[in-house]
């Protein structure tokens, strides 16, 4: 029963965190010492499962594929999706300044974590933290895509963001932030718009079955090195995640949604140019709590390994 509680834990620190782009759910796996069984878990569920469940019965498959972790696990992320997003909606469109300088702290304290953990080493890993670092500003600093909150977009976003979910440094909700969906999955969790999410997750599931094994296969024989490029990507992420911007540009797209071009200010200059106060003090007090959110997460994870180790 305390293990159950536990793992429940574990599942609603990964939902809270994966609803903001900053620390992604794998991270948090990661931090709390289950990443390696969640995806050999995620793994698990295959064609053999299907041979297994048909010839052994139920509990056969249920075992095979860890079912209890997976389900514990599950029930945990999905418990805070639906109770926290209306939280995130409201801060948001009424404290964005405090809230993206608090995703700002989340990601540089993932990033210190998993370089301590990870440090590169060769020249190779420092291209791979170069040229993930480069790509995610580049594609950071390019017009924010308005894509419509359809199907099949939705679809297509579940299979990239569940994807990103699990990888130990990139947030499956940054990713939606460079789709332009973000505000639409947060509206759909909001408004609990089943049909959306039912698109949404039909993606990721698919996605996630393909994805999970290449992810496996390069970590296990590439891990430093993809942890280098994971760590890029969160540096580079930075840029989207200035709080202090002013829209330069903005047109609208075959749907008629507003895509928008912004630039990133001082924020001496966000209040000289946009007219609005800057909130420089509440903002470096969000920062800071992001970071000592992680760093404790950190703690509580290590205690939880320290745990079961003396339980087995």
């Amino acid at each position: 029963m305390r293990e159950t509680l536990f793992l429940f834990l574990r599942g609603v620190a990964m939902g809270a965190v994966d609803l903001v782009p900053g620390v992604s759910a794998g991270t948090i796996a990661f931090i709390t010492g289950i990443y390696a069984e969640l995806i050999t878990s995620i793994q698990s569920i295959n064609l053999e499962a299907l041979k297994i469940g048909r010839s052994r019965g139920l509990a056969a498959l249920w075992e095979h594929i860890n079912g209890n972790f997976l389900v514990t696990l599950l029930a945990g992320i999905l418990f805070s999706l639906f109770t926290l997003a209306g939280a995130v909606k409201f801060l948001l469109t009424n404290y964005p300044l405090p809230l993206w300088s608090f995703f700002i702290g989340l990601i540089l304290a993932s990033v210190i974590y998993l370089l301590r953990q990870h440090p590169p080493k060769n020249a190779l890993q420092l291209i791979a933290l170069g040229m993930g670092l480069t790509l995610t500003y580049l594609l950071s600093n390019a017009s924010e895509m308005a894509l419509d909150g359809n199907y099949l977009t939705m679809f297509i976003a579940g299979s990239i963001a569940v994807c990103a979910m699990i990888l130990p440094g990139i947030s499956g909700s940054y990713i939606l932030v460079l789709l332009g969906l973000y505000s639409v999955f947060i509206d759909a969790l909001a408004n609990t718009q089943l049909d959306l999410l039912a698109v949404f997750a039909a993606g990721g599931v698919i996605g996630l079955m393909f994805f999970s094994r290449l992810l496996s296969w390069l970590l296990n024989n590439y891990s430093a090195t993809v942890i280098s490029t994971l760590c890029g990507f969160l540096i580079g992420s930075l840029s989207v995640m200035w709080p202090w911007k002013q829209v330069v540009t903005s047109s609208l797209n075959s749907g008629g949604k507003t895509a928008l071009s912004a630039v990133n200010l001082s924020p001496g200059d966000y209040r000289l140019l946009v007219g609005q106060d800057p909130q420089i003090l509440s903002c470096i007090i969000a920062l800071l709590f992001g970071l000592a959110l992680v760093l404790v997460l950190e703690l509580l994870g290590e205690r939880l390994r320290e745990t079961s180790r003396s339980m087995d």
